[in-house]
């Protein structure tokens, strides 16, 4: 019996993020649902990529949950894929996650059924072009073809809380590529003077694939007028082959402020000012 009761511990706690059950068993709730009153987090900042060990909690692979066997992969290089989003909400909020962190619905965090824990991915919602970037700490989601399972913040920023699902566009996110792509602004850049961003490029994203950056390239190069949009191949130190999408060479003329505002508002959170090379 001691066993037994083990065994269903550990199911419930992989299945933590299924948000279609109708069973509450350790939850306070039977389903899952947003908040009592909806909650603005367009100031929630996406999860911002560092280079982390793997959780000792939520790797084991194979695992079975509901009678199916999971494998995890063995790291998440390369790895893009595109289908069913869905999220979930209040039931789990400050419950324990596949790892052992305390799922909070108000952060940028996911649920996936393989990637190693934790991952970072890029999320676009491809109704909307919208992007995010969650930090998977937690297994699910076992319902249907479900691909993911987003907290409610990602998925309120990516304006799919009505719907309740939505297609997306998964890319992981390579931490060390991300650390060493770009140059931080070191200073407020509404406070970066004209002439000091002459001849430098705002970079908005590294991609693993190709196919990724030449789809923002599309979608940046017919609104920001004289400014061209380039794609730069690099290899990081890993080896591994990125594209940046980039927008430059800036002029002295150029209000940096107000294009960072106008990428970010069509769903390109982050803007970086870089040098090139």
């Amino acid at each position: 019996m001691y066993r037994l009761l083990i065994t269903f511990m550990m199911l419930g706690l992989l299945a933590g993020c299924s948000s279609t059950s109708t069973n509450s068993g350790r939850y306070s709730m039977k389903n899952d649902k947003a908040p009592d009153r909806p909650v603005d987090v367009s100031n929630v900042k996406d999860a911002v990529p560092i280079v982390e060990p793997k959780s000792r909690g939520g790797n084991k692979s194979p695992y079975t949950v509901f009678g199916k066997q999971y494998y995890i992969m063995p790291n998440a290089q390369g790895y893009a894929a595109t289908g069913t989003a869905s999220w979930y909400g209040s039931k789990f909020h400050g419950h324990k996650t596949s790892n052992g962190e305390v799922y909070d619905m108000y952060k940028m965090s996911a649920a996936h059924k393989s990637l190693p824990i934790p991952t970072y991915l890029r999320v676009t919602n491809l109704a909307n072009n919208r992007q995010v970037i969650v930090r998977v700490n937690d297994r699910g989601p076992f319902h249907g073809n479900r691909l993911i399972d987003l907290s409610y913040a990602a998925a309120s920023k990516l304006d799919m809380l009505s719907k309740g699902t939505a297609n997306v566009r998964l890319e992981a996110i390579d931490p060390r590529a991300w650390q060493n792509s770009a140059a931080v602004i070191s200073t407020p850049q509404a406070a970066v003077k004209s002439d000091s961003i002459a001849g430098r490029y705002l970079q908005v994203g590294a991609y693993s694939s190709r196919s990724s950056a030449e789809f923002v390239e599309s979608q940046l190069r017919p609104l920001l007028g004289t400014l061209a949009v380039l794609i730069r191949p690099v290899t990081n130190s890993a080896g591994d082959r990125l594209y940046r999408v980039q927008i430059g060479p800036l002029t002295a003329t150029t209000s940096l402020p107000d294009l960072t505002q106008q990428v970010e508002q069509m769903g390109y959170p982050n803007p970086r000012l870089v040098d090139f090379p």
